[in-house]
């Protein structure tokens, strides 16, 4: 906790001499800007407090439209004192502690600052009083100055995020920064041309134009909120039926869950996209859901060695948990993944017996993961093995277990060692503080 508070008290320091260089380069505004920052940074209170919360912590809010269109509209010292007292207001209301609201007033702060003085350094104007089309003409604003405020203000504020997470979980901020952005960067993208329009809309019709533009933007917040809850609730009924399954089986307890959590690290440690990653996720957790029937139960509670028609009938939960997963309509794309997750790479696998690149990639990573899990976990017939074993392990099997390419580029990554961490510990390096719509940053909110 110490080094978190260096942290943001360095944050601090960094807003205020952001600050102070953007008031030294642009000290005056003109009076008709007062209420143009007025009026946008209520909506961006607004905004604040109608605040969602993220999966695995963090929360979420449309706030940075109006924040980033004030700067436009006023690309001045009072944008961003209009800013830090929306989400100083906003830190009240939500009762958050001094810390975290703290970090959340400096990041923005600092952020905005660096934004605005790079708009301005650019040629930058403001919006009002001047026509699209002088504006458009003279090269202003629009183009090259306006994308690159909001691409400094996105960098700043998912570096600083990305900085507190790296501090509080003695992780790499840089590793930590490309997990936390690179899954929502096209949303970004996408937002720059909203925060434009929304400025335009101001511009043009006055509050009551920006008003309504609001409401339309927190109505489709609003349907994002409903969306994240419906797939919350959706992750925890599956992980309520997983954790049924496996009160079957002791030695298996989190079993599923733990599996599902190391794919999703070799996944990325191969490179693959964050869809791609949840996906594999998904399919880890329920790999072993057919055990559910009663046919295995017995099975699964024998304490001593299974006999060659018992280990037979274990050999076919591949099949009936892909029936399973095939009975949801969400999930049919996972229903190869999970059949085949116990194939192995030189064909000697079940229950297919496929090999090679015929396996799919989602259960080649799958495999890993599984055998990975039975390494590193306590059985009544020897100890978990460590990071050294595991790795040799995996490097003896390699090409005839285990797809050659997938665990030369495992070995050889530096994702190898959160395979040894707490599982909180990759939980919080997730983009948790960051998802889209932009949120508004909370320590651990």
């Amino acid at each position: 906790m110490e080094r978190v508070r260096w942290y943001v008290a360095t944050v601090c320091l960094l807003a205020i001499v952001a600050g102070a260089a953007l008031y030294a380069a642009a000290p005056s505004y003109e009076t008709r800007h007062s209420a143009a920052v007025l009026w946008l940074a209520l909506l961006g209170v607004a905004a604040l407090l109608q605040v969602h919360k993220l999966p695995h912590g963090g929360s979420g809010s449309i706030a940075f439209i109006p924040f980033l269109a004030c700067a436009v509209v006023a690309p001045s010292w009072l944008a961003v004192a209009a800013t830090a007292a929306a989400n100083l207001i906003a830190e009240i209301f939500n009762r958050r502690g001094p810390l975290k609201a703290t970090f959340n007033v400096a990041q923005t702060c600092l952020a905005m600052s660096l934004a605005v003085l790079t708009y301005l350094s650019l040629g930058g104007v403001s919006l009002l009083g001047h026509s699209e089309d002088s504006l458009l003409r003279s090269g202003n604003v629009a183009a090259i100055p306006f994308i690159v405020l909001v691409a400094v203000f996105f960098a700043a504020n998912t570096f600083l995020v990305s900085g507190v997470i790296a501090v509080s979980s003695n992780r790499n901020v840089l590793e930590v920064w490309k997990q936390n952005t690179f899954g929502t960067i096209v949303y970004d993208i996408l937002s720059a041309p909203v925060v434009f329009l929304f400025a335009w809309v101001y511009v043009h019709t006055g509050p009551i134009g920006a008003v309504g533009l609001a409401v339309l933007l927190l109505g489709a917040r609003q349907l994002y909120k409903t969306n994240r809850q419906l797939e919350q609730l959706n992750q925890e009924l599956l992980q309520l039926m997983v954790k049924a399954i496996e009160a079957r089986d002791p030695y298996t307890s989190g079993h599923s869950r733990r599996v599902s959590h190391y794919s999703r690290i070799i996944a990325r440690a191969i490179g693959l996209s964050s869809r791609r990653i949840d996906r594999i996720g998904i399919a880890a957790l329920l790999h072993d859901v057919g055990k559910i029937h009663e046919i295995y139960a017995p099975i699964l509670r024998k304490p001593g060695k299974l006999t060659a028609d018992e280990w037979a009938i274990m050999q076919t939960h591949p099949i009936k948990s892909a029936e399973l997963v095939a009975t949801v309509s969400d999930l049919r794309d996972l229903v190869t993944a999970v059949r085949h997750h116990h194939e192995n790479w030189d064909g000697t696998g079940y229950p297919d017996g496929v090999a090679g690149v015929q396996i799919p990639l989602e259960s080649r990573i799958i495999i890993f993961a599984d055998t990975i899990d039975a390494m590193t976990t306590d059985r009544p017939y020897r100890k978990a093995l460590g990071e050294a074993d595991v790795r040799s392990e995996l490097a003896k099997c390699r090409a005839t277990q285990f797809d050659p390419t997938i665990c030369d580029r495992l070995l050889a990554s530096p994702h190898f060692g959160l395979l040894f961490a707490p599982d909180g510990t990759e939980l919080m390096a997730k983009r948790n503080l960051s998802s889209s719509p932009r949120p508004h940053v909370a320590i651990g909110a």
